[in-house]
């Protein structure tokens, strides 16, 4: 199935978090991964802080090998209108709208996408994925 993994579910399944084994099977197939460069600057930007920039080029490498999609005139206004619908901030805008645009489904445990429209949404136990 074709989705876009929200950053929180990239940590948990680098990381091995309490929700690794949900984001899994959502990230082992990378040409099955929409990844929006807002979502690539969020990976790099966590795990370069946390792991160094060695790591964080892994990371991105990975994101290499999935869809990349980058940010344009028609997804930045498409984002504005997702940012005034629903309440969200800027990333997580370009995220939602990545999504919708590519009419995928959105996979997070991130609390502002609970609810939204096809939204897979896993609830956090003891997470933290505001780590952008």
């Amino acid at each position: 199935m074709v989705c876009l993994v929200d950053t929180c579910g990239w940590i948990e399944w680098l990381t091995d978090g309490v929700l690794a084994d949900s984001f899994e099977p959502y990230l082992k197939n990378p040409a099955e991964i929409v990844v929006p460069t807002t979502l690539q600057f969020e990976l790099y930007k966590w795990s370069k802080r946390e792991k160094g920039e060695v790591k964080a080029m892994e990371v991105i490498a990975l994101t290499e090998h999935c869809r990349v999609l980058s940010l344009n005139t028609g997804l930045a206004l498409f984002a504005v209108d997702m940012a005034l619908q629903y309440r969200l901030s800027f990333a997580d805008a370009i995220i939602y709208a990545s999504a919708r645009q590519s009419n995928v489904p959105l996979i997070t445990a991130d609390d502002h996408f609970q609810g939204l429209p096809d939204v897979i949404y896993f609830p956090k136990k003891a997470i933290l994925c505001d780590s952008k």
